[in-house]
């Protein structure tokens, strides 16, 4: 039940909890319960959370408990009672204590409180009365006066107040009677009184019933026998030599060390003289010390600790053989010694923190406790050097706190030492470890472990092919170290870049979407995010160069002599007079590859008159190897090879006729010449190879006029465009690179006429033109105007078939 208070202090300590916040977190208003000791397991002592202002339902947030050594108490969370826990013993609490007052520490978290509350124990009737011993023996002389008084023992009552030892009662006998009086240390002492002489002849002995009485509800008695034996004389008692003795001793002595030596004398002799020592008060005097019942010395029994007594009273009688006693009271005092080590009992604290935490966070509670007296302060500190500190709060109370920031990738978890250390002499101290692991934050973006990367495909690759992996790291812990991989939105040639590259989101290795085409682009440009899971996320990117391997996937290409689209043959013509490296014409040929796989050289692969034509390896030019001789053919066949220097090579062939003569009229003549028959039968033969030549003269006539018809027309045309003043288009220029063969071929072989040949197949020939082969453009576009139209034309439709130069000039 809690103390009665009046309204007006009541509403003082209401206002005064709603403040208590506002001046600090550690003091609390004093509240106070009383109940009787040996209250059953779970009686309610008081309704703690309506008497400290608290809130039921915050009971469990607030994690309302009792911090105590030993739990005699503890809080019911679901109405705030303050129940009893363990046994309550007052007479084992607080021995001998008129008042008992158990200090209880309540602890409130979310915000951090502690609240003081002690709880008095209130004494009950449950221990009777009772003396130390069941029976006592006195002897007294038969020559005692009436009126002397005998000491008895006092009964020992453990209860305290009203309940406690009250009188003593003495059974019925004419020759005694019973005297209570005070001591000086406060009992009530119980005196046998001489009322009646005695006479040993005629009663030796007597027997008495001593009880004593409590002040309890019902009364509680306890009793012990005296036996009275009457002996004869001896009318001098023992006399001590001090009536009180006083003796300081340190604790920690070791066992049997002598203490102090008492003595009394006895002016009779004989056996009246004999004197012998014994201890008359009762407790735990004679388990901590013996006595040499002759001598009188007292020694150490047991290690005397001063946080058990302080202090020792003894009362020592001296007897003589005649049964005559004396007392005296010796008074031990216990000096402290820095024996005990403090004591650090945690209240609270946490095993986690975040490394984002502000300085200054409490971490844990503690306070401390050293049995020792005197100037025994205690000093906390930790040495490690740690981003914490201790700051000192009420009451002995400590409060653990950051001092700094932290950061979980340096240091991940502390093994914080808490040194308590009093102030004896010398000093003891105690060592507390405290683990303390320090929760992620996501405060680091993942790192790619290159600044930039650089990756090769070779091209005509499958579709899903490995090109390169990406690895990005997190100092991070969990979640927020788990990396993700994505490609930064982009454009390639007006296409998503999600159409050529894909990226596994959870390896970083980058795949190819598409068969790449070194002809269509060289490179790609690319970035890749790496993102983490934390809240928010981090995220960096990396440039990424992806290049492009050229293969050798493109056989050379003929660009002249170009394959008509008929089926007929291109003819050369050599003149009969050559000399030995005469230029009969020129094979041009590129390829779409580049590098080595672009690198072109020709051969003679067959020909009709073996050594009389040679080609340029590197040139492509056909050119005679010696002077022409009656006995060659007229007709040269010729195959020439084109083949790049790739891996492995690709080649393609072109077949040149060369037709050996002066003028055309001479190849129509040696024509016939050759066509003629060898008999009258082939006359018919002849006759339809002249008429075919006719025919083919007229096609060429007829030819060469609508050419010319058609050239006056375009001049014309050209003429009146200029008059009227418009503008004309610039002709685009030649776009082939280094190709100065192909310039100086169109200027010397710019001449072309139809013939048949003895009506077989369309021979087509090349006027020669010994002009200079480094002529400029202009004169290769008017000499020839259809074949540079042709190449012009595919050129427009291969815009990169010329990227880069030739190995070859």
């Amino acid at each position: 039940r809690a103390k009665q208070r009046s309204r007006t202090p009541r509403r003082w300590q209401v206002l005064f909890l709603f403040l208590l916040p506002l001046f600090c977190g550690a003091l609390s208003e004093q509240i106070r319960y009383s109940i009787p000791e040996e209250m059953a397991r779970g009686s309610v002592v008081g309704n703690l959370a309506k008497d400290l202002g608290l809130r039921v339902r915050d009971l469990l947030t607030r994690n309302l408990r009792v911090s105590a050594e030993k739990q005699y108490f503890a809080i019911n969370t679901e109405n705030g009672n303050l129940l009893v826990s363990d046994r309550i013993d007052r007479e084992s609490l607080c021995p001998q204590n008129p008042v008992c007052v158990v200090p209880l520490e309540i602890v409130a978290e979310n915000p951090l409180n502690v609240f003081h509350v002690n709880v008095m124990i209130e004494d009950i009737n449950d221990n009777p009365p009772h003396f130390p011993q069941n029976s006592t023996v006195l002897q007294i002389n038969e020559l005692a006066t009436p009126g002397t008084r005998f000491d008895l023992e006092s009964a020992i009552d453990a209860d305290v107040g009203p309940h406690s030892l009250q009188s003593y009662q003495l059974s019925y006998n004419e020759h005694f009677s019973l005297m209570v009086k005070d001591k000086a240390e406060g009992k009530n002492a119980p005196e046998l009184v001489l009322e009646r002489p005695l006479d040993r002849e005629q009663q030796s002995s007597h027997l008495l019933v001593l009880t004593a009485v409590d002040g309890g509800d019902p009364v509680r008695t306890g009793t012990t026998q005296i036996r009275i034996e009457v002996t004869d004389a001896n009318d001098n008692a023992p006399v001590f030599s001090q009536d009180v003795y006083r003796v300081s001793l340190p604790e920690n002595l070791p066992p049997g060390t002598s203490v102090l030596k008492v003595t009394a004398t006895d002016q009779d002799e004989g056996i009246n003289a004999e004197i012998t020592y014994s201890f008359k008060i009762p407790g735990d005097v004679g388990s901590t010390f013996t006595l040499d019942h002759q001598s009188g010395e007292i020694k150490s029994k047991n290690p005397i600790d001063f946080e058990i007594s302080s202090s020792y009273t003894i009362i020592m009688e001296a007897k003589d053989g005649g049964g005559m006693a004396t007392k005296c009271k010796i008074i031990l005092e216990i000096l402290d010694e820095n024996d005990n080590a403090p004591e650090v009992v945690f209240t609270s604290v946490s095993s986690s923190i975040t490394e984002d935490a502000e300085p200054g966070t409490v971490i844990a509670l503690f306070k401390t406790h050293d049995k020792d007296s005197g100037e025994n302060g205690v000093i906390c500190l930790i040495k490690e050097d740690v981003p914490f500190r201790i700051q000192s709060s009420a009451n002995n109370y400590y409060k653990l706190v950051t001092d700094g920031a932290l950061d979980r990738e340096q240091t991940p978890d502390y093994n914080i030492t808490v040194t308590a250390t009093d102030r004896g002499r010398p000093p003891l101290s105690t060592k507390t470890h405290i683990l303390l692991n320090v929760a992620d934050t996501n405060d680091n973006p993942p790192a790619f472990s290159q600044a930039f990367y650089t990756a090769y495909i070779a091209e005509n690759n499958p579709r899903g092919a490995s090109i390169i992996s990406v690895t990005a790291h997190d100092p991070d812990y969990g979640e927020n170290a788990q990396v993700t991989y994505s490609l930064v939105e982009d454009t390639v040639q007006g296409a998503p870049l999600s159409s050529y590259i894909s990226i596994n989101s959870d390896t970083g290795v980058l795949y190819a979407l598409c068969s790449f085409d070194y002809e269509q682009f060289r490179d790609l440009q690319l970035q890749v995010m790496a993102q983490d899971s934390g809240d928010p996320p981090f995220s960096s990117n990396v440039s990424l160069s992806l290049f492009v391997l050229d293969q050798n996937d493109n056989t050379p290409e003929i660009l002249y002599p170009a394959l008509p689209t008929d089926g007929s043959t291109g003819v050369e013509l050599a003149p009969r007079s050559v000399e030995p490296g005469y230029l009969v014409t020129k094979v041009v040929a590129v390829d779409r590859d580049s590098g080595q796989n672009a690198w072109l050289s020709y051969r003679l692969l067959k020909a009709s008159e073996p050594g009389l034509f040679v080609v340029g390896l590197h040139t492509g030019e056909v050119r005679t190897a010696r002077a022409l001789l009656d006995r060659d053919s007229l007709k040269q066949s010729l195959v020439v090879a084109v083949q790049d220097h790739g891996q492995p090579p690709l080649s393609a062939t072109v077949t040149l006729t060369v037709a050996v003569a002066d003028s055309i009229p001479d190849v129509l003549a040696d024509l016939s010449s050759l066509e003629s028959p060898a008999n009258p039968e082939d006359s018919g033969l002849t006759l339809y190879l002249v008429v075919a030549v006719a025919a083919v003269s007229c096609v060429f006539l007829a030819f060469v006029i609508m050419l010319l018809a058609l050239r006056l027309r375009c001049w014309h045309k050209l003429r009146l465009l200029l008059g009227s003043g418009k503008r004309v288009c610039r002709r685009a220029r030649f776009p082939l690179c280094g190709c100065n063969v192909v310039h100086a071929f169109l200027q010397k072989y710019s001449h072309e006429v139809s013939l048949t040949d003895s009506g077989k197949s369309p021979l087509i020939f090349s006027q020669p033109n010994y002009g200079d082969t480094d002529g400029n453009e202009r004169a290769a576009e008017k000499s020839n105007p259809l074949l540079y139209q042709e190449i012009q034309r595919f050129l427009d439709d291969n815009p990169s078939t010329f990227p880069q130069a030739f190995p070859h000039t």
